[in-house]
């Protein structure tokens, strides 16, 4: 009498047909999995900056002394200037948004003052800079983890 397998070995070679992955099945899997992770969000060359910073930066304070938001698409620096600024205490608030961090360097008639850095979450980050004298104010934006959207103002403090 020919004898039956036993119920163990039949259910091994069940279970081991159950676990051999079907090679369109990974790869879908696979695929599925790439473009979700590498799907962009908004681009910041799309972007419109005006009414980005309007919600990341909405208050202007009385008596800004420099300002600006744009776009860094490469790692070069974006310097704005502003003339004849008085001596005194100053908040320079600034917001960025995409990845990484914005530098700001703060500088007084060329010689440097300070330097701030906002992460790009799209909260604002404020520092207080004191300019010892009256003279030209420059601010020198910059980051390494372009492209990213920026927002800067530069107010007496309050």
């Amino acid at each position: 009498m020919p004898s039956r397998r036993s119920l163990l070995p039949r259910a091994r070679t069940a279970a081991a047909a159950f676990r051999r992955p079907l090679p369109g099945t990974v790869a879908a899997a696979a695929l599925c999995l790439a473009v979700a992770g590498c799907a962009p969000a908004t681009s910041v060359e799309k972007a419109d900056v005006p009414k980005w910073r309007a919600t990341a930066l909405p208050s202007s304070p009385a008596g800004v002394v420099v300002q600006d938001s744009g776009k860094i698409l490469n790692r070069d620096r974006i310097v704005q200037e502003a003339a004849r600024v008085p001596a005194g205490s100053y908040t320079l608030t600034a917001v960025c948004d995409g990845t990484g961090k914005a530098f700001f360097a703060v500088s007084l008639d060329g010689k440097a003052v300070t330097e701030a850095g906002a992460a790009c979450n799209g909260r604002p980050e404020t520092t207080k800079i004191n300019l010892p004298a009256a003279g030209r104010v420059e601010i020198s934006t910059s980051s390494v983890d372009a492209p990213l959207l920026y927002a800067y103002q530069l107010a007496p403090a309050q």
